[in-house]
Parts: structure tokens; sequence; C-alpha cells
């Protein structure tokens, strides 16, 4: 017996315009595989149409993590004030000034009225919305405790983003410091230091050894100056461009990430917090353990933690418990595996996965600050002498010259 297999159509978002029966202009948008479909149902409710357009999927800036916890949060916050599911879709994809996020909530909100669960809807969309968030709605959908589940989710999103912010301020203010600095050297290079050369020239004496050295380095640097910027900028891109799709090599730089001093150890707090916020939102929205351990190796984001996680779910799988499983990892302080156990006994897991994430989270924040605070004067200690030492090495000659007129 044949079975028929059933045809997906694909659909596209149309923005229409046209008139009614009374004359009055209307606008809209329109979820068809066709425009020729828009027309036909907008003429069956009385609509002259005058323009009908596809809408282009690259209008509008990229949807950053912080437009989903921004519409994870209203509609959250909608859904405990009563507000219909459709209608808080209509409301935050109205009221959304990024014109990409818009169109993503309307098609989500197109599935869900055509019989797709909320869940399914965002499965669609694996690029906005992981696994993790997924699931998180899968479980507040079957338990008919949504509301409440987007809240927690959106509270969880919240403190990753600040997490993630705390370490990108940690990096940004050195490397901001080392990009001046290079835009400073490179102006010495090119353009003063050709000048200073210039005027030595007439001078009919030998320059002293740190500027004959600087002057050299100046040849080089104005001569191949496309090497100077092309070998570095070329080695990080390919560095980048491969390690996204080389596992061994993000394995090792992640394993090497981990070892840095000082940043090393702000890694692995930053890590061990999103882990433990992980679980903690998991297993207090009613997923089962071994499932919960699906998302969250993947939410540490070191392959370090993937793989121990991977490890800690086998083995919790077959029997063992938590406690036992993560401390044959290897990958946890001895402070996190014994709240958890405690935690295991008193049968308030979550709550006490949520304390360690606080707990990680504040010490993330106290390293920030205190690196942040000693990094200035150390990059000033370094950069101080090298820029000063250019500066000396060129007036050098000027200050010779003026001791043998002063001697003369």
């Amino acid at each position: 017996m044949a079975t028929s297999k059933k045809v997906v159509v694909k659909e596209f978002t149309y923005a229409w315009e046209g008139k009614d029966k009374t004359g009055k202009v209307l606008k809209g948008e329109m979820r068809a595989a066709t425009d020729t479909v828009v027309r036909t149902n907008l003429r069956r409710q009385g609509i002259n149409v005058s323009k009908v357009k596809k809408q282009s999927l690259g209008g509008g800036k990229g949807i950053s993590d912080k437009d989903i916890c921004f519409f994870t949060r209203q509609l959250a916050v909608m859904m405990k004030s009563g507000v219909p599911l459709l209608q808080a879709f209509d409301i935050v994809a109205k009221g959304h000034a990024n014109p990409s996020v818009t169109r993503l909530l309307i098609d989500i909100k197109t599935d869900v009225e055509t019989g797709s669960s909320l869940n399914q809807a965002f499965r669609k969309h694996p690029l906005q919305f992981d696994q993790l968030y997924c699931n998180l709605v899968e479980a507040g959908e079957q338990a008919g405790i949504l509301d409440a589940l987007l809240d927690r989710l959106a509270t969880y999103q919240e403190k990753i983003l600040k997490i993630k912010g705390k370490i990108k301020s940690a990096l940004f203010y050195p490397i901001a410091i080392i990009v001046a600095a290079a835009i400073v050297m490179s102006v010495i290079m090119i353009f003063v230091i050709p000048a200073f050369k210039e005027l030595f020239s007439g001078f009919g004496a030998g320059l002293p050894a740190p500027t004959q050295l600087v002057i050299d380095m100046s040849d080089v640097f104005t001569k191949y100056w496309y090497l100077v910027f092309g070998i570095p900028g070329g080695s990080l891109y390919s560095f980048f461009y491969i390690k996204k799709r080389s596992k061994p090599l993000q394995s090792a730089f992640d394993r090497t990430m981990l070892k840095l001093p000082i940043f090393g150890n702000i890694i692995r707090n930053a890590t061990i917090a999103r882990w433990t916020r992980t679980m903690s939102t998991m297993f207090a929205a009613g997923v089962p353990l071994v499932e919960a351990l699906d998302s969250v190796g993947g939410a540490s984001g070191n392959v370090v933690y993937v793989d121990a996680t991977r490890k800690i779910q086998n083995e919790v799988s077959t029997g063992t418990s938590l406690t036992i499983a993560m401390q044959g990892s290897n990958a946890f302080p001895s402070m996190v595996i014994q709240m958890v156990q405690i935690g295991e006994e008193s049968g308030a897991l979550d709550a006490m996965l949520g304390k360690i994430a606080d707990f990680y989270e504040q010490e993330v924040d106290d390293a920030v600050e205190a690196m942040t605070s000693l990094m200035e004067p150390m990059i000033m200690m370094t950069l101080g002498p090298m820029i000063g030492g250019l500066i000396i090495a060129m007036y050098l000659p000027i200050f010779k010259m003026g001791q043998a007129v002063g001697g003369g």
C-alpha cells in the first residue's frame, strides 16, 4: 500500500498595500508561498491590492542574544499579566525597533496559529533559540507553567549576558590600549621618524646607535607596512577561521585559556558559573537530570567542560550520583562538589546550584574589577618606555649637537 508523503510548502513574509471598499488605505504583512496567494486572499477580503513586496530576511540588524533575552522577558511579563500568547507576540513584534526580530516573531506566531506548539516553532530557528531554550519552553508547556518558565528563562539569560559582559569588559580594556598604542607607533614610524631622518641627513656626522636603530626600523616599517599589518591580521583571521572548523584546535585553545595566568582563573570561574546556572534552571524546570545534562555542557562554552559534562552524563545514566560523577570529572573545585552533595542530600539541588552560580558570578565581578585597576598602571609602565624611548632616540643627535656647539 503506497503512503502519501506530506509536501511542506515554504512560506515567505509579504508586505502589502491596498484600499478597502470605502477607499481607505490599508497596509500589512502576510505569510504565503507566493505573492499571487497574497493577492487572492486579500481580494477575498474585499481589498483592492496595489502593492505586494516580498520581505527580505537580510533587512535590519542581526538578532543578538540581548534581543532574545529582552523578548523573553517581555513575553514572560505579558503572559503573567494574562495577555494571550498570540496577542503577546503581536505586541512585542510591533514594538521592536529591529525589523529582523519583528519578522522572526511574526514567523513564530504564524507557526503557532497553524497548530505548532511554541517549542516546535522555536526549534525552527536554532540560531536564535538553542536546545536549552526550547527544552525549557517544552517543559513549561507540558506542565502548564509556561509563564513561570519564561520568567525563569529570562532571569537565566540576563545573568548569562551579565557574566559574558564581564569577560568582554576584562578583555576590551587591554585590547583597546594595545590597538591605540599600535596606531600611535605606526604614525611615529611612518610620518615622524622619516621627517627626523631627512633633518639628520644634513648633519654630516654619524648618528648615535639608538637613533640609527630606530631609523632602520622605520625604513623597514615604511617599506613593508603591508606585511607588518597583514601578517598579524591574517594570522589571527586564519587562526579563528580554522578554530571554528577544527575540534582538536578548539580543544587545545580552550584548555590553554584555562591555564593562562590571571585570565585563566576568571574564565574558569565564569564557565563554572554558567554551568551551575544552566543546571539549576533546567533542574528547577523539572527537566530530568540526564536530559538536562544534554544542554548544560554546550552552555558552558568550553570544550573542557563539554567533555566533562558528557562523562558526568554517562555515569549519572548508570545510577551514579551527580556528586560522585562530578568528582570523577576533575573539572570542579571541592567547594562546588561539597555544595552539590548537600543539595542532593537535602533535596534542594536547584537552589544549591543557584547559590554556587551566584558565588562564582561575584568572584568574576571582583576579579575583573581588580584586574582592570591593575591593568592600567601595568600598560602605562610598558607603553611609556616604548614611546618615550623612541622620542629620546630621535632627539639624541640634537642633544649631542647642542653639547658640541656649547663646548665649542
